[in-house]
């Protein structure tokens, strides 16, 4: 089975509030497909990072309480998604940043996409958009 690579922000769908946040119905999707056996995920280390801090920055900013925000990430480790270290995809990811000018943080995420014959899925409607014409990328509200 081939992975989907996921990012960041697509956790953030699975884990903040649902009423803030556009997209949580197919993220939810998503990982129900997922905890189906029907798909699988693969992540750069850089995904947990950034998911722990986009979980911090929203209890900070009071869009869920520092509890919430914990529990949100302890229930998400327990997923153990497969992980690949970003050394591994530095290379290719800065290759990506600079050809399309994009954050090499981005471009880990695709980099890991293209070096495993995946598709990356993202919230992020404007990387989708800047990228999908070239690079398997894809944008939530497209995918499911």
């Amino acid at each position: 089975m081939i992975p989907v690579v996921v990012d960041a922000s697509v956790a953030a769908k699975w884990l903040l509030p649902r009423a803030q946040e556009p997209l949580a119905d197919e993220a939810s999707e998503l990982l129900a497909r997922y905890s189906n056996g029907e798909i699988q995920f693969a992540v750069p280390d850089l995904f947990w990072a950034e998911t722990g801090n986009l979980l911090w920055k929203a209890a900070r900013l009071q869009r869920c309480t520092t509890a919430e925000a914990k529990l949100a990430l302890a229930i998400l480790t327990e997923y153990r998604f497969p992980t690949v270290p970003s050394k591994t995809l530095l290379d290719l990811a800065f290759a990506i940043a600079t050809a399309f000018d994009r954050t090499v943080c981005d471009s880990l995420y695709v980099a890991l996409a293209v070096s495993t014959k995946s598709q990356f899925l993202t919230a992020d409607e404007k990387l989708a958009n800047s990228l999908a014409a070239k690079l398997p990328v894809k944008w939530l509200g497209a995918y499911c």
